[in-house]
């Protein structure tokens, strides 16, 4: 049921979480809209149905421990609690262990998996404190399936997904939902910085999904408050394939998945 909900979406600024916004606020939900610039939010949701009046915009900075902890403070006050928090805030960067520098692998896991750490800390307490919420991380298929050029990303969500997962077991009859949703590729402005010269996503064009059915699948995750959703299919089928059997996967499918 997304009718009355209080969520709050953090990197919403631009792609997926922009897009869940808006049609989490089409079924009748109250959104705060999170990113590191207040112009870039106010613009994007603008562009949004009903404007900016529809939305909750806080600027907020994953990385910043001290910041995440008191803009979601005084979200929960303002909005008076929130019922679902989206760690949506991530970015990639595509290049060989060998050509990246450390920064990148350090800047990822900050932001991708301690950005997602740090505010589900902040409002965890205050969660368990009333008996209910939800957490969902939007994680993705890179954290099942490692590939070639994506060393530093794919081990962030990695990391993510174990924080999922262990955090699930911590809550189990707590009344708190944790939730993955782990897309495979997808048209998103994502690529403008883990992609630069469009190979990849030349490459893989034809499996690219649309961002609406992504978006379609958080509000899914939200609304039946499912414990995780792969997508596409036939990605869940290849990452439990690849768990069972990694050095053949590794043989068979290894040249489909170096596409970058």
């Amino acid at each position: 049921m997304i009718n009355g909900k209080k969520i709050v979406i953090t990197g919403a600024s631009s792609g997926l979480g922009l897009l869940a916004a808006s049609m989490l606020v089409a079924q009748g939900a109250t959104v705060a809209l999170t990113g590191r610039n207040m112009s870039k939010l106010e613009q994007a949701a603008a562009r949004l149905p009903g404007g900016v009046s529809r939305y909750k915009l806080f600027t907020l900075d994953v990385t910043n421990a001290n910041q995440a902890s008191s803009v979601l403070a005084q979200i929960w006050n303002e909005m008076g609690g929130i019922d679902v928090l989206v760690n949506n805030a991530g970015f990639g960067l595509f290049e060989r262990l060998v050509d990246a520098p450390l920064e990148h692998f350090e800047q990822m896991m900050d932001t991708n998996y301690m950005g997602a750490v740090r505010c589900t800390k902040a409002v965890l307490p205050l969660m368990l404190q009333r008996g209910n919420g939800q957490i969902v991380n939007i994680a993705s298929i890179a954290g099942k399936i490692g590939t070639p050029k994506s060393t530093g990303y794919t081990a962030s969500k990695h990391a993510m997904l174990g924080f999922t997962n262990a955090l699930r077991q911590e809550l189990q009859g707590s009344g708190i939902v944790v939730s993955a949703v782990n897309p495979g590729p997808f048209d998103t402005p994502f690529f403008q910085i883990a992609d630069p010269d469009g190979s990849y996503v030349s490459n893989v064009k034809g499996f690219m999904m649309k961002p609406e059915r992504v978006a379609n699948a958080v509000v899914r995750v939200i609304d039946r408050q499912k414990a995780e959703i792969d997508l596409p299919g036939w990605a869940s089928i290849g990452a439990k394939l690849y768990q069972l059997f990694p050095r053949l996967s590794d043989r068979v499918a290894g040249r489909w998945l170096n596409k970058k």
